[in-house]
C-alpha cells in the first residue's frame, strides 16, 4: 500500500483525482494541500511514499517546494501545462500527467510507482533510521532552470560555500541552500566523510589516497577533484578505513 498526498491549489482537481485514484486500492490517499507551504509540512510530518503535485501553484511553484524538502518521496506531477513535461522528466519524476488527467495515464503512472517500490525493496532501501539520509535517499536540487533528483550514492562531494554547498555529481556542480554542518548531521558518516572545513566527500568514491603535510591525506576522487584531509581528520579517517 503507497500512501499518497495530492498537492494542487484547485479543490475541484484534488478531488477529481481523489475520485480517480479510488479505483487504485494500492494508492492510499491519506491527505492533501492546497499549497507549497502546506505540503512541505504535511510531507515532514506524514512522510508519504509518493506525491500528486501541481507545479504551477500561487506563491511558490511545485519545483520550489521540491527544493526545501531533506527527501524528496516519488513524484508525479500533475498539470496544465505541457510545455513542462520535458522539465519534468529532465528531474526524474516519475510521470507527468496532464490536466484533465486520464484513467488510463493515471494507470500507467501508478504501474511506474509499483515498480519503482519493487526496486527499491530489491535493493534493501527501506530504512528504519528515517531521520539520517541514507545513500539510497534521493534529493532534489534545483538551479536556475535545471532540476534534478539525485541518488545520494551519486554524490561524490559537498563543497562549502558560505551559507551554500556545492553538490558534485555527474559532470554537474549544482548549489544549494543548506550549510555543510546541515548536511553532515543528517547524512550517514558510513558513507559520507567531513575531510575538512569545507568538504564533506563521499568514501565509495574515493580513487587515490596519499600521505600529505603535517600528517594529513590527500584524496582523490572518482571525477578526479583533489580533497585534503585535516590532520585530525586524518587520524579518524585511518581508523575507520583501517589504514
Amino acid at each position: 500500500m503507497q500512501r499518497a498526498i495530492i498537492i494542487d491549489d484547485e479543490r475541484l482537481a484534488r478531488n477529481e483525482l481523489k475520485k480517480l485514484l479510488q479505483d487504485f486500492p494500492e494508492i492510499e490517499v491519506i491527505d492533501e494541500a492546497a499549497n507549497a507551504s502546506e505540503g512541505i509540512d504535511k510531507i515532514e510530518s506524514l512522510s508519504p511514499d509518493i506525491i500528486f503535485l501541481d507545479i504551477q501553484m500561487p506563491g511558490k511553484t511545485g519545483f520550489d517546494m521540491l527544493q526545501e524538502l531533506d527527501r524528496a518521496p516519488h513524484v508525479i506531477f500533475t498539470t496544465a501545462y505541457d510545455e513542462y513535461a520535458l522539465k519534468a522528466f529532465e528531474v526524474n519524476a516519475l510521470d507527468y500527467l496532464l490536466k484533465p488527467v486520464e484513467p488510463k495515464r493515471l494507470a500507467d503512472a501508478i504501474q511506474k510507482v509499483q515498480q519503482a517500490e519493487e526496486k527499491e525493496i530489491a535493493s534493501h532501501q527501506q530504512y528504519s533510521n528515517r531521520s539520517l539520509l541514507s545513500e539510497n535517499d534521493q534529493v532534489f536540487v534545483k538551479d536556475g532552470e535545471r532540476c534534478w533528483f539525485v541518488k545520494l550514492s551519486e554524490v561524490r562531494l559537498f563543497e562549502s560555500v558560505g551559507n551554500y554547498a556545492k553538490v558534485f555529481f555527474g559532470t554537474n556542480k549544482p548549489l544549494i541552500l543548506k550549510s555543510l554542518n546541515a548536511l553532515e548531521e543528517r547524512l550517514d558518516e558510513k558513507t559520507f566523510f567531513r575531510a575538512n572545513r569545507k568538504h564533506i566527500v563521499n568514501l565509495r568514491m574515493i580513487e587515490k589516497i596519499e600521505p600529505y603535510f603535517n600528517g594529513g591525506l590527500l584524496l582523490e576522487l572518482q571525477g578526479g577533484e583533489k580533497v585534503e584531509v585535516s590532520r585530525r581528520q586524518a587520524v579518524k579517517f585511518k581508523e575507520m578505513m583501517s589504514l
